[in-house]
């Protein structure tokens, strides 16, 4: 997989104005995020589709599948439940806005997530010299 960055674009632009926007690449492209929760990305596959992705969460799987247009995401043979791929030239500007919808109300919905301390990771041991 590869970052599609006029793909990215899209999704960033669509972004702008939520509270709290942040995005990583990970997961073979660029992931978008509203408060530290998934809300979704974009990147190209190993056979050049070119492809959305969003998490919507288990609660809105029929609203997703009412929507169309997705499949669901598998990752390594497993399915990975609430995450669906939308294909990029079949995803009009129309259905693109409600798949993102569904995505970032789901993000909302979670409760804030707790900063990560220094105390929190677990230590690694120290080499004890030879």
């Amino acid at each position: 997989m590869a970052v599609d960055e006029p793909l990215s674009q899209i999704f960033r632009d669509a972004m702008e104005g939520l509270p709290s926007v942040s995005e990583k690449t990970m997961m073979g492209g660029v992931c978008f995020f509203v408060n530290d929760h998934m809300v979704g990305g974009a990147h190209r596959d190993k056979s050049g589709r070119r492809l959305f992705m969003f998490r919507v969460g288990l609660g809105n799987v029929a609203r997703a599948e009412a929507i169309g247009g997705g499949e669901k995401l598998v990752q390594g043979g497993r399915h990975m439940r609430g995450f669906y791929f939308v294909e990029a030239e079949d995803c009009a500007p129309d259905r693109f806005a409600n798949w993102l919808s569904l995505a970032v109300s789901h993000a909302l919905s979670l409760p804030p997530k707790e900063p990560k301390s220094c105390a929190q990771r677990p230590l690694l041991p120290m080499p004890t010299p030879s």
